[in-house]
């Protein structure tokens, strides 16, 4: 069988309705990683769904108990076909977030796959169960095509604690390394840049959360009595606050700025357009970094938000100077950020402004990752998804948001490739979340192309990648 060939046997399995049929299953899987009542659930996914796909296939299946949380299970596969063939390390992640079912529109049910036009409701559906079924069914449409060969190496590690923070993945990483060595790391997760155009992101921002917090007494007194005489720390917090991100959203911490906005960083992002499609909210005009673009912005600088803000009691106001005030705000940040010193850049900074009274507390972090976007691998991928979709793909050095891609690019050491099967307004982590029927097909239209090729041309494309880095040392 021919490449294109394959390929449209990929297509006749997805119009037949056998992708949905599989997709409904999975989505009725209340697999909701935040409660504590869906363990039997979360395992059930591994061990009842995505395990006996993959047995199917030749898989040897490795089912690990996490090391840090309890119930959070992983599933790594591995295929080894000939020790010479390259071999490729495939994850997903099969738990949602809560499914918040009172709260979806008339007619949805967040665990029962629903059509509407183009789109396919169902909690999971763009993140991640609709991806990581594309990039399985590309897998199978591959096998079969061969004969019941992939033509390359294959491990495939999946997780159900992804929307929790992945416990325990960096500590099975580290564990695990001779069982999960690959040399190439390809998986779907994310959006795209937008609904039609097909994109690739070599990493991710990383992600610091930090608490402020001024405790000036220890009880709240009258504004009437004491108003002008009391310090109040809702007040002094919103300041100290302005002066690490200003009123129009720009960073004020120059030691939290990065040093990784390059011109070959610009020039792939000139060709990146923001926003503007339908479900997308309206950009505010003047907001954030200035003298750069919006895709600038976005994925090739760092921003500081506020995620909450309190003090006194909002639900239920009175005429008094409270004594407490706290924000949780988080940096987004890409690579060539000092992020693991933030606490003490944060308090330089707010000393230097008057705020001494201000606490700063570290409460999670992971760092910002990305591949050389100069890699014979990029060049190959997009080649690839130029061909499958006949569009022009979107090269992204990273992906706004975070994903545990360190544990993949740092642990194992591994470049990393993701092609993403979502858009942005695909309700992702809210209500009514759902997949475009259209960019799925086209999904596991490219996904079943990159996976040919790579069992035709695998050893040749790892070679050019190891002589480019040799070259770079």
């Amino acid at each position: 069988m021919t490449e294109q060939q394959a390929v449209d046997q990929a297509m006749r399995y997805f119009d037949s309705g056998e992708f949905q049929q599989l997709l409904a299953r999975r989505i009725a899987c209340v697999t909701e990683s935040q409660r504590g009542d869906r363990d039997s659930e979360l395992r059930h996914y591994l061990h009842g769904e995505i395990g006996p796909q993959l047995a199917a296939l030749g898989f040897r299946l490795h089912f690990i108990d996490n090391p840090v949380t309890a119930q959070r299970p992983f599933l790594v596969a591995t295929r080894i076909e000939a020790e010479n063939l390259p071999t490729l390390l495939v994850y997903g992640h099969g738990d949602v977030v809560f499914g918040d079912d009172e709260n979806w529109r008339d007619g949805l049910d967040p665990w029962r796959l629903t059509e509407e036009g183009d789109r396919w409701y169902g909690r999971g559906s763009a993140d991640n169960k609709g991806q990581h079924c594309v990039n399985l069914a590309a897998l199978e449409q591959v096998y079969h095509a061969r004969g019941g060969r992939l033509g390359f190496n294959c491990k495939i590690l999946f997780e159900m604690g992804e929307e929790i923070s992945s416990p325990g993945l960096a500590e099975l990483c580290q564990q695990q390394q001779a069982l999960l060595r690959a040399d190439l790391f390809i998986a779907s997760d994310g959006p795209r840049v937008s609904a039609p155009r097909p994109t690739l992101f070599l990493g991710s921002r990383g992600a610091v959360n930090f608490r402020l917090t001024i405790n000036a007494r220890d009880n709240a007194y009258h504004s009437g009595n004491w108003g002008g005489l009391l310090s109040n720390p809702g007040t002094r917090l919103a300041s100290a606050i302005a002066s690490l991100v200003n009123a129009q959203g720009v960073l004020q911490v120059e030691a939290l700025k990065p040093d990784s906005l390059s011109a070959a960083v610009r020039a792939i992002l000139s060709d990146i357009e923001v926003g503007g499609m339908p479900g997308d909210p309206a950009l505010d005009a003047n907001w954030g970094e200035p003298g750069l673009t919006a895709a600038e912005r976005l994925y090739g600088w760092n921003t500081l938000e506020v995620l909450a803000f309190e003090t006194g009691n909002p639900a239920r106001p009175m005429n008094a100077i409270p004594g407490t005030a706290t924000a949780v705000c988080q940096l987004r940040f890409v690579v060539g950020t000092d992020w693991e010193n933030l606490v003490a850049h944060v308090q330089a900074r707010l000393h230097a402004s008057g705020f001494d009274d201000v606490q700063v507390d570290f409460l999670r972090g992971s760092p910002a990752t990305r591949l050389d976007p100069q890699s014979p691998l990029v060049a190959w991928a997009l080649e690839s998804l130029a061909v499958s979709s006949h569009k022009k793909p979107a090269l992204l050095p990273n992906l706004g948001g975070s994903l545990p891609n360190e544990v993949f690019s740092d642990i194992l050491g591994l470049p990393t490739l993701w092609v993403p099967h979502s858009y942005p307004a695909c309700g992702q982590h809210g209500v009514n979340e759902h997949m475009l029927k259209s960019v799925a097909r086209e999904g596991l239209q490219i996904m079943t192309r990159l996976l040919w090729q790579l069992g035709e041309e695998g050893e040749a494309l790892l070679a050019r990648q190891q002589a480019y880095q040799e070259a770079r040392a």
